[in-house]
């Protein structure tokens, strides 16, 4: 699985109460049930049980986090759609800045 230059992911992380991200990313890191799971563009296709940890996703050089509890993930060559809660850590923290 090679990245080609200029290759991205759309990244949509989805709760039930709104779209949290949609972006086109170079690579995201999901935590699985039984470890983190690195996802570039070009990935074989996955339906992924997600535990308690941090996502993560990378656009250039900035890296972005959040703290999730549990959900799945469907994954394809062009696209990573994430269903799944905040955790109770980053509940309280966007609640502080909204």
């Amino acid at each position: 699985m090679s990245q080609e230059s200029g290759e991205k992911l759309r990244l949509r992380v989805i709760t039930s109460k709104q779209l949290l991200v949609d972006e086109l990313v170079e690579a995201a890191a999901l935590p699985g049930l039984e470890g983190e799971v690195g996802i570039l563009p070009g990935h074989r296709p996955l339906i992924l049980g997600l535990g308690t940890g941090s996502l993560s996703y990378r656009h250039g050089t900035k890296e972005n986090r959040l703290s999730i509890s549990g959900g799945y993930a469907t994954i394809s060559a062009r696209e990573v759609i994430v269903f799944t809660e905040l955790s109770q850590d980053e509940k309280v923290d966007a609640a502080e800045k909204g």
